[in-house]
């Protein structure tokens, strides 16, 4: 891959919409609710001649100093750094319709700090009367400012000539490297029966963002993964999804896109990783998602994770019933 670049901004200003539309397919999840992007996706993309990977990330919407009280805000807001730190280059997203607000102000100088190359998209620029006022983000101090509508890809060729040329220089792959496509693994399963932590683990990091807040996860994440064998590094990519719930518990278009995303998944998927929970069982929507694999004829692995849990109350349980049949000699004798 030639490089990577990252997409950032505070909430709400038409990151994902310019991620979909230079993945050139619908990744992200969009909507006009704030917040609705939460963990990195990424995905390989081919611009020109240029290939590298496109990082989507959720908004930053804290200042400088601001805490927050809310693990999942805190969680995006670190997911953030992960991908500047990562990133050769970085886009920075702003909506002309807002005009400058400290918010930007506090991203740009982030991103200043962090030394990467930064080009500036000012985003929803409908009208060449709107294309003016895209000028006012010059004080942000970066030298390249260039209008764009993401929904309907106007000025994106501009932008993004200018953002791959700017990424740092990679060794080419193999063409031996380049046959050998990763094996697509879905991590699927009912909202919080700890995928996204089995992930963390693989992986020896915390790429995704984990809470006992049941749907915390809303996009499918693609994460690559590489083991060392004796046979030479194999190539992975898990697929973190959002829990699939009962139809009839999905209460809003985002969860709705959510649960299309995790089925989608299971779809493009070589393997999929069915997570059950050890305390819960198997219950009813277990049976459901098992229905959507076998339909996409997906192979299938199943996993019971929380199994320490279970330990704990078989312990408890043995225990139980020996001081019961103590109790009970106790008495006839």
């Amino acid at each position: 891959m030639a490089g990577v670049i990252a997409i950032v901004g505070r909430p709400n200003v038409g990151k994902s919409a310019l991620f979909n539309r230079i993945a050139g397919r619908r990744i992200a999840i969009v909507h006009d609710q704030p917040g609705v992007t939460r963990d990195r996706i990424s995905a390989e993309v081919e611009w020109g001649e240029k290939q590298f990977t496109l990082i989507d990330t959720g908004g930053i919407g804290l200042l400088r100093g601001e805490k927050a009280d809310d693990v999942i805000i805190r969680a995006a807001y670190d997911q953030v750094q992960l991908a500047i730190e990562s990133a050769d280059a970085i886009i920075l997203v702003v909506n002309v319709q807002d005009g400058l607000v400290p918010l930007d102000r506090e991203v740009a100088d982030r991103l200043r700090r962090s030394g990467k190359s930064v080009f500036v998209a000012v985003n929803k620029v409908d009208t060449p009367a709107v294309s003016e006022q895209s000028a006012e983000f010059s004080e942000l101090g970066f030298d390249h400012i260039f209008p764009v509508t993401a929904i309907h890809g106007e000025g994106i060729d501009a932008l993004m000539q200018a953002a791959s040329a700017a990424l740092a220089a990679k060794s080419e792959s193999s063409p031996e490297e380049r046959a050998d496509a990763p094996l697509k693994l879905a991590i699927v399963g009912r909202p919080n029966v700890g995928k996204s932590s089995i992930i963390n683990s693989l992986t020896n990091s915390e790429r995704v963002i984990v809470s006992p807040i049941p749907g915390t996860t809303r996009d499918a994440v693609d994460v690559p993964f590489e083991v060392e064998t004796e046979a030479g590094r194999e190539r992975y990519v898990l697929i973190d999804t959002a829990g699939l719930r009962k139809a009839r518990r999905v209460s809003d278009s985002v969860e709705f896109f959510s649960a299309q995303r995790s089925e989608d998944s299971i779809a493009r998927s070589d393997i999929v990783i069915l997570v059950l929970d050890a305390e819960a069982g198997i219950t009813e929507q277990e049976k459901k998602i098992a229905d959507v694999i076998v339909e996409k004829k997906r192979a299938c692995i199943v996993v019971v994770n929380k199994w320490d849990l279970m330990e704990e109350e078989v312990r408890k349980a043995r225990e139980e019933e020996i001081a019961k049949a103590k109790r009970t000699t106790t008495n006839r004798s």
